[in-house]
């Protein structure tokens, strides 16, 4: 049997000037207020021949409907996930077995006016808060939560 690949994948820490973290919530999962798994930070898909910083902030553009923000610090690795069994029914996890992913964190520079979730016709979110930066494992489903702890301690320097 042959593994299915990895999908290259961007991902941004959000820090605001108090160094909180954006998370959102998956429009998939709207009754998910504080349970784990419900909210998460913005990441999504690299195109090919793209450059990873243009990458993150493009995501950013994207998902949370700006890209007023400056990359502080790149994860010095690519961290990878395998997508769960439950998972496998959806299309990208018939392509690829997880996600391959650059990390970057990033200080917000506009106003939070400037986050539109509706930017995308067919946006992954619903909601938005700021969260501390220790909060964001509590947060991650379960194969996403060795990841999140991995980014809050390499990021801690920018978080409150």
């Amino acid at each position: 049997m042959t593994l299915l690949p990895y999908r290259a994948n961007v991902g941004a820490l959000l820090f605001n000037p108090a160094g909180q973290v954006l998370v959102a919530r998956r429009a998939d999962m709207p009754n998910a207020e504080g349970a784990a798994g419900g909210w998460q930070l913005p990441q999504g898909g690299i195109d090919a021949g793209e450059d990873l910083r243009r990458a993150v902030l493009r995501e950013l553009a994207e998902e949370i409907g700006t890209d007023r923000a400056e990359i502080l610090a790149e994860h010095p690795e690519w961290l990878s996930y395998d997508f769960p069994p439950e998972l496998q029914a959806m299309r990208i996890a018939r392509k690829y077995r997880g996600q391959r992913q650059k990390w970057f964190a990033l200080r917000f520079t506009g106003q939070d006016s400037d986050i539109r979730l509706d930017a995308d016709p067919h946006p992954e979110f619903d909601a938005w808060r700021w969260a501390a930066l220790a909060e964001l494992p509590g947060l991650a489903v379960s194969f996403k939560r060795a990841i999140y702890e991995d980014l809050v301690r390499e990021f801690a320097r920018f978080g409150a």
